[in-house]
């Protein structure tokens, strides 16, 4: 056996790349792992070191084991983003959208991992618009660069950024209204069947009013005062808006076994993978809906391929719709199952087995069982049909490959420095639509945690490299600057939700949305602060010194 314990966003797909790459039967392999913590995609993908430990193992027969340091991780670990587009938006005299065109080039690195964020942005290009033409050319080159992975809603806010930043500039040229413009161009509230012009069927929103209730939120309307009372104290303040619309969907296929067993407890094995998202509670809540099951009952089974057969790990906000979809097709054959012992025990026709208040009662009457006893009674009731003996249980493994589409829409206001070009996020507001919220406290966390992600690449996070020898001088977190607490306001979110008609649940994805509009959202915010000095566009990251610069060019033109 060739065993790999990895610090890796999945295991199954590791199992197949590393038995691959050593030329082994993928049965002879075993990959584990555990609390891995946030990776967002960048751990996803195989790591060149993860067969090279195992393959060293086998040489040498003993165990081996490699860790990065913190500067080999800075120089080498796969990277996020790096995207350049050259994007045209024709409009209307009326502002109505009428088409979009651009190339949008993609850097792979030394070598390809991904196309992902490549495909995904280009698909999604018109957004939350009913823009009825478009046309995009998808490029990507290698360059002496490290690879480029899937990095948090990978590829979908390159593609908002784009967009909605297009949008503000033709507001800025053409005296448009940011928002009128946004509302005039919606895509009306929809069911299915809505298509963009890039090919890309949507599932179901209600835009105009996610974004309205954004901008209350936000208090836009009482904007005006506050730059007022900004510039009376010598600040240049601004406000952004942007609406999203993401894309969720990943490695397709997903895997659930599930046994009640009598002594009260349910084993879940699922081949998803927690990087921090809280999969042990949420899981656990369907089900209690489902089952009439304590949500401490539940053993939730993941990382370990020795157990764990089929399943994609935890990326493209996959999990919770992939999880309830397979977990919804098992517990609804467990209860088909637990009905048809519960009839037998209590002696009526399944028809008139309920299930209620988390237990299986027999209509008319006040005899009932809960899922515990029934499990005991497929063990151990000899008198029962074959084919309801032995372990109360299901196996649901199914390839899903219709996606669906979060959205929301993101308000940002910063004030800026003119004399230092520091510039401060004031006041933050989101509305998310994630379908159905299962667990509406971790949402809102993951909108904070991916709001901040945003953030710090609009305004802080580069990989720099010296142009003439190549050298990394960002290589540590002395030179690297991170996003922290005390630079962030208090977020204001809230929660939206239509239901996606592609999942039992009704669950569209949460763990991205917050990421996917925020680039546009502070850039958009930034130049509405710089507008008055006539600047119309900063690029990323707007730091103090590029905003400062940008300040000085404007002055002197």
């Amino acid at each position: 056996m060739h065993t790999l314990h990895a610090g890796s966003g999945g295991v199954v797909r590791q199992r197949r790349e590393v038995s691959a790459i050593l030329g082994v039967p993928v049965e002879k392999v075993r990959v584990t792992a555990w609390d891995v913590g946030g990776n967002f995609g960048t751990r996803n993908a195989i790591y060149p070191e993860f067969p090279l430990v195992v393959w060293a193992a086998k040489r040498i027969g003993r165990p081996v084991k490699w860790t990065a340091t913190r500067s080999e991780a800075f120089l080498s670990d796969y990277q996020g983003r790096d995207l350049s587009a050259d994007v045209e938006l024709a409009l209307g005299a009326d502002g109505r959208f009428l088409a979009i065109r651009g190339t949008n080039c993609l850097n792979l690195g030394a070598y390809p991992i991904t196309f992902v964020p490549l495909i995904k942005g280009v698909e999604l290009m018109t957004g939350v618009y009913d823009i009825p033409a478009a046309y995009f050319r998808a490029q990507a080159v290698m360059t002496n660069k490290p690879p480029v992975n899937n990095y948090r809603s990978s590829g979908r806010p390159e593609a908002m950024f784009i967009l909605e930043r297009l949008i503000d500039m033709a507001c800025a040229e053409f005296g448009f209204d940011r928002v009128e413009i946004r509302r005039l161009n919606f895509i009306p509230k929809i069911g299915e069947g809505y298509t963009n012009a890039l090919g890309l069927p949507y599932d179901c929103g209600a835009y105009d009013k996610v974004m309205s209730e954004a901008l209350r939120l936000a208090g836009w309307d009482g904007f005006e005062a506050r730059r007022k009372e900004a510039a009376a104290r010598g600040k240049l303040r601004g406000i952004g808006v942007s609406n999203y619309l993401e894309l969720t969907g990943g490695y397709p296929r997903e895997r659930t076994e599930i046994t009640v067993h009598p002594d009260g407890r349910i084993d879940m094995v699922i081949g998803t993978l927690s990087s921090g998202q809280g999969h042990q509670t949420s899981f656990a809540q369907l089900l209690v809906d489902w089952l009439g099951a304590p949500a401490d009952s539940v053993n939730l089974i993941t990382g370990d391929t020795a157990v764990v057969q089929e399943g994609g790990g935890s990326h493209s906000a996959r999990s919770m719709r992939m999880a309830g979809i397979v977990i919804g097709t098992a517990t609804d054959e467990i209860r088909a199952k637990a009905s048809r012992i519960a009839a037998h025990v209590l002696g009526g026709a399944v028809e008139k087995i309920l299930f209620e208040d988390g237990r299986f009662k027999l209509d008319g009457t006040n005899r009932s069982l809960d899922i515990f006893e029934i499990a005991g009674t497929a063990q151990n009731d000899d008198s029962l049909p074959d084919d309801l003996k032995g372990p109360l249980g299901a196996v649901s493994d199914q390839t899903i490959h219709l996606g669906a589409f979060p959205y929301g829409c993101h308000v940002c206001e910063v004030e800026i420095d003119p004399d230092t070009g520091v510039p401060e996020i004031v006041d933050y507001a989101a509305i998310d639509d994630v379908g159905r919220a299962i667990n509406p406290l971790i949402l809102r966390g993951q909108t904070h945690g991916g709001a901040v992600q945003g953030i710090g690449q609009a305004l802080w996070e580069n990989m720099i490299y010296a142009p003439d020898t190549a050298q990394l001088l960002a290589g540590s977190f002395l030179d690297y600057a991170m996003p922290r607490a005390f630079r962030l306001p208090t977020f204001k979110t809230a929660l939206s939700e239509v239901p996606s008609p592609r999942n039992k649940l009704g669950v569209r994805g949460g763990g991205e949305g917050g990421t996917t509009p925020a680039l546009a959202v502070v850039i958009n915010a930034v130049v509405d602060a710089l507008a008055p000095l006539g600047i119309r566009h900063v690029e990323m990251p707007a730091t103090s010194q590029s905003i400062w610069r940008a300040i000085q060019a404007a002055k002197q033109s």
